[in-house]
């Protein structure tokens, strides 16, 4: 075998005791040292850390793993990293992390349970210390695999439904009457809804769900669904509300299920000379910088994905019971509905 320069590779990896050897102090100073437990001195950290950069070596993450029986690992599956809620998300965790010593190993599953399902049975085969996901919904493979892991399980940034253990968030379906609530009071009567596929999405379907329920309570229902595939964009915001408005849909307000699409809708609008709100009212949902940023600032909700993602890192290693956090979203009115 060759490395990547053609010439012939060692095939013998630098291990902890030739660490030792060069550093001239035990393996088990050396292992303290990189993990930054236990007591040392300064010179000899120096020492430590000088033979590492001089030979090369990596720390072998899983051989420590599976000695300890555990680990300082912490397992986070979310379904997306185009949209910048997960990232969000993810600051929340690795910010609690670090206080702790912990360190995120995360997945994305492609808003599929199966993707999910495959990488929660690779992240405990680590033996991590906890494992944080984001829904409710999982395969039932998942859920036996995290009722025998007998670690620590939170489920980030939804309460409709039931938990294995931790559950910190909000109620989607809320949200959702929420956003029907505030719409109809400003006057909206022909509402049309643009938001990605139900089935990959199942939270944002339980929004549309809630904002359905409190139509019908006012005798009404959404003049049109139109179910986006693919990744959020605003350039798939901007083409479904094209096509709405080409199918001539009567509509005097659109509801997004995130403002990805609601800034594209509102580019559409500003690109054809469509008054908003004056013609057509838009509303967003996440509360995005972008949203916020836009000429028209953006109706929508901001939701408290950052905070979610601390508050769950840090229950998870608490010696509290299971238990359902909820984490309050708020209506931003914003300047298009």
């Amino acid at each position: 075998m060759k490395d990547r320069r053609g010439q012939p590779a060692d095939l013998s990896a630098v291990t902890l005791r030739e660490v030792s050897r060069e550093a001239g102090v035990g393996a088990s100073t050396v292992s303290r040292v990189l993990r930054n437990q236990g007591s040392f001195s300064a010179r000899t950290r120096d020492r430590v850390l000088q033979a590492v950069e001089k030979l090369g070596y990596v720390p072998n993450r899983l051989a420590g793993a599976l000695a300890s029986a555990g680990s300082n690992l912490v397992g986070i599956v979310i379904p997306s990293l185009h949209n910048v809620v997960f990232p969000d998300l993810l600051r929340g965790v690795t910010r609690q992390l670090d206080r702790t010593g912990q360190q995120a190993v995360i997945g994305v599953s492609e808003y599929s349970i199966e993707r999910e399902e495959a990488l929660v049975a690779s992240m405990l085969a680590w033996r991590p210390s906890a494992l944080l996901l984001v829904g409710l919904e999982h395969t039932d493979r998942t859920r036996q695999m995290l009722d025998a892991a007998h670690i620590r399980v939170a489920e980030l940034l939804d309460l409709d439904g039931e938990g294995v253990d931790i559950v910190v968030g909000f109620s989607h379906r809320e949200a959702g009457r929420a956003c029907a609530r505030h719409l109809l009071e400003r006057g909206y009567r022909k509402i049309a809804y643009i938001g990605r596929d139900f089935a990959s999405d199942r939270r944002s379907a339980k929004r549309c769900a809630g904002f359905r329920e409190i139509l019908r309570e006012a005798g009404l229902d959404l003049v049109a669904i139109r179910e986006v595939v693919g990744e959020s964009s605003t350039e798939l915001g901007r083409t479904a509300l094209a096509s709405l408005l080409a199918e001539r849909v009567p509509m005097d307000a659109v509801f997004c299920s995130n403002d990805d699409y609601a800034v594209g809708a509102l580019f559409h609008c500003m690109a054809y000379g469509i008054d908003v709100p004056g013609q057509l009212a838009i509303m967003g949902y996440n509360g995005l910088d972008i949203g916020r940023a836009a000429p028209l600032p953006l109706a929508t909700v901001l939701t408290p994905r950052v905070e979610v993602g601390e508050i769950a890192a840090q229950k998870v290693f608490s010696s509290e019971p299971s238990q359902r956090l909820e984490v309050s979203f708020t209506i931003v009115p914003g300047a298009t509905a």
